[in-house]
């Protein structure tokens, strides 16, 4: 069966093709700009705009699909399920889910549920509509999780894998004060519970380059991207280099970002950030990175629905052209991760598309395609293409 999608911008790696077309066979993209054929099943964008399916390479969301309350844990069916058709509706095709292995932690953090969470969302993968990979975010001052992380790259489970650092004073948490505000509220901790918590991961902080150096060997041994987080600093980059890092997420300043950058890794910010305006931890702001030119990748971090509307301000307030936009939010993170199969409009590439039109002044999804199949159709109200 040939699809043919005609009659609209087409959002190609380098430019813009105004009233094009786009044809889709098995799966693939098979031809840019063909006359239709007998036969074809001709799909007409009237005027809204194509463009490659989003690749979030770090989503937190699940978690509250999970545990939407502190506690209170629905089936892992219905949470996967859920999330499932929210990356649809977002327009996310590809997606690395964050599952976080901290000993000690609460919740969906716990080491133990977060194994069965990316053990059965592996499993659950084939039968969704969307591609769902395992993110394992590693706290690397947690010895127990070393084991428990070296079996799910082993399995076949990890797709990426980024260490974390949340010991109060550097990152995220810039003082014990900042911590313990975020643990109290968040995991409903007691103070000493908390005291405790920081007690061990500072015994710790010593040991924690072997056991990052074991992870990182295996994790390249199997083909597992790796990525910092909230790094910091020229040294914390130049270690993730010779770790051999991909991506560095959320890096906390323009100076670390800019080295980030010059160092060849992919700087990875958030997609609310962009919407907001700023950063929810009062770090870098990713409109400030993207102006400086030192950033590479945005995600969906907390929020799914945030990545179409960030491509939407990217365009329509920041001045970047629509190839810039999507290069953010799906060849460059296809390249980080080492997919090269997704993530462009371009002959041989999987047929992950998206029809995008604005409602109310934002960018969303009418039709959502994967490998080929619609997997959603939403039409809205819109203006008449998405320029």
């Amino acid at each position: 069966m040939r699809i043919r999608f005609f009659r609209g911008p087409i959002v190609l790696p380098d430019a813009v093709f105004e009233d094009g077309s786009v044809s889709v066979e098995d799966g693939r993209i098979i031809a840019v700009g063909a006359a239709a054929r007998p036969g074809d099943i001709e799909v007409d964008l009237d005027g809204r705009t194509l463009i490659p399916g989003l690749v979030d390479l770090h989503g937190d969301a699940i978690e509250k699909e999970v545990e939407p309350r502190p506690n209170a844990f629905f089936p892992l069916p219905v949470a996967f399920s859920s999330i499932d058709r929210r990356c649809a509706a977002a327009g996310i095709t590809t997606v690395f889910h964050g599952i976080s292995f901290a000993e000690g932690e609460l919740g969906v953090r716990d080491t133990r549920v977060a194994e069965r969470v990316a053990r059965e969302l592996r499993a659950f993968a084939p039968l969704a509509l969307v591609d769902h990979r395992v993110h394992v975010r590693y706290e690397i001052t947690d010895p127990v999780s070393e084991g428990l992380v070296t079996r799910l790259i082993e399995d076949g489970i990890a797709s990426l894998l980024s260490f974390m650092d949340h010991t109060p004073g550097q990152g995220q948490f810039k003082d014990v004060a900042a911590y313990k505000a975020y643990f109290g509220k968040v995991y409903r901790t007691s103070e000493g519970d908390i005291d405790s918590l920081i007690d061990r991961k500072q015994g710790e902080a010593g040991n924690s380059l072997d056991r990052m150096q074991r992870l990182a060997k295996l994790a390249l041994r199997h083909g597992v991207a790796l990525a910092g987080h909230d790094d910091q600093g020229r040294d914390r980059v130049e270690l993730m280099r010779a770790l051999g890092a991909a991506v560095s997420e959320f890096p906390c300043d323009l100076a670390t970002a800019r080295a980030a950058h010059e160092a060849g890794l992919a700087t990875l910010f958030g997609a609310p950030n962009v919407v907001r305006g700023k950063s929810l931890s009062g770090a870098l702001s990713a409109r400030d990175a993207i102006a400086a030119g030192v950033a590479s990748c945005l995600c969906s971090d907390y929020a799914p629905q945030a990545l179409l509307p960030a491509i939407g301000t990217l365009v329509g307030e920041l001045g970047l052209s629509w190839p810039e936009a999507i290069r953010l939010v799906a060849s460059t993170p296809c390249k980080a991760a080492g997919l090269d199969d997704r993530g462009e409009i371009a002959v041989g590439q999987s047929a992950d598309l998206l029809v995008v039109s604005k409602a109310q002044g934002v960018l969303v999804a009418e039709s959502v395609w994967r490998q080929g199949h619609n997997i959603l159709t939403a039409r809205a109200r819109s203006q008449c293409g998405a320029q």
